[in-house]
C-alpha cells in the first residue's frame, strides 16, 4: 500500500459515512410514514369488526399452547394462506417449548398449531 493510499482511506472513509448519514434519515422516514399508515389501516379494521383485537388473538394462542407469550407477528402476505391475514403467536411453554399458533385475524379460528 503507497503513501498516496493510506492518506485517500480516511477520507474515502468520512466520505462513505456521510453519504450514509444522509441516506438513513430518509429511509427511515420513508419507513416510518409507511408503518404509520399500516398501523392506522389495522387500527380501523379492528374498531369496525373486520379484524379481532390482540387481546383476543393472545386468549385464543393461550388456549391452545399454554406459556409465556413472546412473539405476536401479524401477516398479511402467506402464501399459505391466499392473503388472508393471520397472526403468528408464540408461547414458550412452563417445560420450556415454543410453540407457535397461526391464526385467522378476522375469525379466531386456529390454522395451526406446531412445535417452532
Amino acid at each position: 500500500m503507497g503513501v498516496g493510499m493510506t492518506q485517500n482511506f480516511p477520507r474515502r472513509t468520512a466520505i462513505a459515512a456521510l453519504m450514509l448519514a444522509a441516506i438513513i434519515p430518509v429511509t427511515a422516514l420513508g419507513r416510518d410514514q409507511n408503518d404509520k399508515g399500516e398501523h392506522r389501516h389495522l387500527r380501523e379494521a379492528v374498531l369496525s369488526g373486520k379484524l379481532l383485537p390482540l387481546n383476543r388473538i393472545m386468549a385464543i394462542a393461550q388456549a391452545r399452547a399454554p406459556g409465556e407469550i413472546v412473539k405476536i407477528e401479524l401477516d398479511d402476505d402467506d402464501d399459505d394462506y391466499r392473503g388472508q391475514i393471520i397472526y403468528e403467536v408464540k408461547t414458550l411453554s412452563r417445560t420450556g417449548r415454543v410453540m407457535k399458533v397461526e391464526i385467522d385475524a378476522a375469525t379466531g379460528h386456529v390454522l395451526k398449531v406446531k412445535e417452532d
